[in-house]
């Protein structure tokens, strides 16, 4: 099954926007520290709602922690960024994809872009708008992701 990973988050809020897109679609969710906040934070709860309990949750201190789950388990890096080279409609998803977001300040570091296998971008028709909010995204890949592998029925 797709995963979502989010790669130092630091906005609460939507960190806990994300987690309620798991919950309801029953995607893990992985977040890999250092993050901005607590996880106890109340805003990062509050988004959440009372979903918490239906949310896979995974936390990684490190980016290097995060990788030794990801070779166990196999799969492929999905980078989502605007320096993507193939729009995420174009894309096909596998159902082993981890897709992975970046933080709403500078988005996936360039190490971890440079080790995905492939990084996608979605598409803005206005060319002042650089990025859409980051549980907005996450929920479009995601959504896309699971429509291609026929989970939306």
């Amino acid at each position: 099954m797709v995963r979502v990973v989010l790669v130092h988050p630091q906005i609460p809020p939507n960190t806990g926007n994300i987690a309620r897109t798991c919950a309801a679609t029953r995607t893990e969710l992985h977040l890999v520290g250092p993050l901005g906040f607590e996880l106890s934070d109340r805003y990062l709860k509050r988004a959440g709602l009372d979903y918490w309990p239906y949310v896979s949750l995974h936390y990684h201190d490190s980016l290097n922690q995060f990788k030794q789950v990801y070779q166990q388990l196999g799969g492929r890096w999905i980078g989502f960024s605007a320096r993507g080279k193939c729009s995420y409609v174009k894309f096909e998803f596998q159902n082993n994809d981890w897709l992975l977001f970046g933080s709403e300040t500078t988005g996936l570091p360039s190490p971890v872009l440079n080790a995905c296998d492939a990084v996608v971008y979605i598409p803005m028709s206005q060319p002042g708008v650089r990025s859409l909010n980051l549980s907005v995204s996450a929920a479009i890949g995601l959504l896309e992701a699971r429509r291609q592998l026929g989970y939306l029925e």
